[in-house]
Parts: C-alpha cells; structure tokens; sequence
C-alpha cells in the first residue's frame, strides 16, 4: 500500500433512510473515478453507515478490479458487533488493522488520523455539521494536503 494509491472514506453513522440509496449511487461514482484515476487501495473505518455502505461497494468492485479493501477498527471491541453487515464484510477484508488496545473517548479520531495519513484521496459524505467526527476529519484531511471529495448531504 502506498499513499498515492490510497483512498479512505468519512461520513455520518446516521444516514436518512430517503439519503441512503442517494450515498450508495455517489460513493459508487466516486470510487470508479478513484479508480480509474490509479487508486488501488481503499480504507474504511467499518463504522455504521458510510463506512460500511464503502466498504460494500468496495467488496463488490473487487469482483471486476484489481483493488484491496482494508478494514481500520478503532479498539478490539468493535470487532464483537453482532452487526452481521460488519461481520461478513470485514471477511472480505485483505488487511485489518485495530488501531487502539482499549475503547476511550480519543479511539475514533486515532483511527481517522490513520486513515488519512494513509491516503491521497478522502472521501466524505458530510451534512454541513461543524462538529463531530466527520468535519474533524474533513479538516485534518486539508491539513495533510489530501485530496478531498465530498457529497453533501
């Protein structure tokens, strides 16, 4: 894996129930342009929603692309859900990584920091909110010079 072939996604846990067919047809889009630009390799954090609608999209365009999917776990419990979305994609995982030894309240944003650092391209699917996770790692992906590409919500 290197980093110019590397695009990591963040997006909101909650997605609108009208919103989420809208997100999947995007972050298609998004990802055949991310491929077809040279992007090889692709990093999800595996939380609920946009992590995990990623990281299904990826899963599948690994059936037609020469691309891996990488799984980033903040603290080993995550690796419990019985989410079974979660639990079959992380088996189509080529690479997990767990990125803290316990829960704590600073999990996400070590997970976040990775990924980015990881990558050229972030993908964020993002409301417009001014906190939270998402816009924390909007603002760290400009600070390290990724290239970012949103789809607003």
């Amino acid at each position: 894996m290197d980093k110019e072939h590397t695009c990591c996604v963040t997006g909101h846990r909650n997605i609108p129930a009208d919103k989420i067919q809208y997100v999947q047809i995007q972050l298609r889009q998004e990802l055949l342009q991310a491929i077809q630009s040279g992007y090889t390799h692709f990093i999800s954090g595996f939380a609920a929603g946009v992590d995990l609608i990623f990281a299904g999209i990826v899963a599948d365009l690994k059936r037609e692309y020469p691309i891996t999917l990488e799984a980033a776990i903040p603290y080993p419990g995550r690796m419990d859900t019985p989410d079974k979305a979660f639990q079959y994609l992380l088996k189509k995982c080529d690479t997990v990584k767990v990125h803290t030894d316990r829960y704590s309240k600073s999990c996400y944003m070590v997970r976040n920091h990775y990924m980015v650092g990881c990558s050229a391209l972030v993908i964020a699917v993002h409301d417009g909110r001014k906190s939270g996770g998402t816009a924390a790692t909007i603002r760290y992906a400009n600070r390290m010079g990724c290239t970012l590409r949103e789809i607003k919500l």
